[in-house]
């Protein structure tokens, strides 16, 4: 009789990937909740499309694959890759848009190298990649706060109409970005992608994402490692390059980690136990390469916020990182020793 080949963890029994995935599912609904609240019914939308997708896209290839498809679709993890890409989207995006972010996702991100446990990429940030480079014009379609109508923003999904173009607005980052005249303070005042601390809307999905962050370490599925290397690397760099108020600026600690992806990167995708380092000193280094790549792609690189192309060049070099980051095996010298005398 033929066994299904079941990926770890095995811990806590067969069910034990499925219970991370649903704790991790419950802790984006904070930021499920606020971006609905900011930009309508879109991100709900995008997560049932998303979400029905991915499964789909997990039945097709585990046919072909000739694995049991049952067992592997209740894990959870497609539907988290899913999630965490119709939050990364904007909240009306085009329903082919998250079809191609999604396929490329499950197929190149995760399947492509063996399913669940064996990716080298974290597939959400792939399948958000493709999309950002292909697409850049329907990936920077993001709407005002609280100006999108329900029948407005479903019949722009499905491609019925367009959204005025008094509905969308450049975000904080991208403004900050071409900005060549005005100072931090006129800024602040006058453009209404500033909020409080970052981004307007924006500042507040991050404070859900941190929310959400906060609860998963309560409960202990992540660690505090990469998230604190990720957040403490971005605000050092803020810092050490923030010229102050002027039109040259840069931006303020602060505004960098409440605005653009800082809060989802940090707690949701540095955090992916697969793609990114393992040991404890391995995932510090880990998360401070992404918080200094995203820093550096914001200033001075070709996009407004780098947190998915940061993520992916740092999965490149999570191999390199966990070797030389290996914790000491106590004992290993004298082994040595001995097999020398002995020899």
């Amino acid at each position: 009789m033929a066994l299904p080949r079941i990926t770890s963890p095995h811990a806590a029994g067969s069910n034990r990937t499925q219970q991370v995935m649903l704790q991790v599912l419950l802790a984006t609904l904070p930021a499920v909740l606020a971006l609905t609240w900011l930009f309508g019914i879109g991100t709900l939308v995008n997560l049932v499309l998303a979400g029905g997708m991915a499964l789909a896209f997990e039945a097709a290839i585990l046919a072909l694959r000739k694995r049991p498809i049952t067992f592997y679709l209740r894990d959870g993890s497609a539907l988290v890759t899913a999630v965490l890409l119709a939050l990364a989207l904007p909240p009306y995006a085009p329903w082919w848009l998250t079809l191609v972010a999604v396929g490329f996702a499950m197929i190149f991100g995760k399947h492509l190298y063996g399913g669940l446990g064996q990716n080298p990429f974290n597939p959400a940030m792939l399948g958000y990649v493709v999309v950002l480079i292909s697409f850049p014009l329907q990936m920077s379609s993001w709407p005002a706060p609280h100006s999108v109508s329900m029948l407005a923003g479903i019949e722009q999904i499905f491609g019925l109409t367009q959204l005025p173009d008094g509905w969308s607005q450049a975000t904080a980052l991208d403004v900050l970005k071409t900005n060549k005249s005005l100072t931090m303070d006129e800024l602040w005042v006058q453009n209404p992608a500033f909020g409080s601390l970052g981004g307007n809307a924006v500042e507040w999905v991050n404070a859900a994402f941190l929310l959400g962050g906060l609860y998963l370490l309560q409960k202990k599925l992540i660690s505090w490692h990469a998230p604190l290397g990720m957040l403490g690397a971005l605000f050092v760099m803020s810092l050490v390059f923030w010229n102050g108020s002027g039109s040259d600026s840069n931006g303020s600690p602060l505004f960098h980690l409440f605005s653009g992806a800082s809060m989802l990167g940090a707690f949701f995708i540095v955090t992916d136990p697969v793609s990114g380092a393992t040991s404890k000193l391995g995932r510090i280094i880990f998360g401070a390469g992404v918080g200094m790549l995203v820093y550096i792609i914001r200033t001075w690189g070709g996009y407004p916020d780098g947190v998915a192309f940061a993520v992916l060049l740092m999965n490149l070099c999570a191999p390199t990182i966990d070797y030389y980051s290996r914790p000491r095996s106590y004992g290993h010298r004298q082994a040595e020793r001995g097999f020398k005398l002995g020899d």
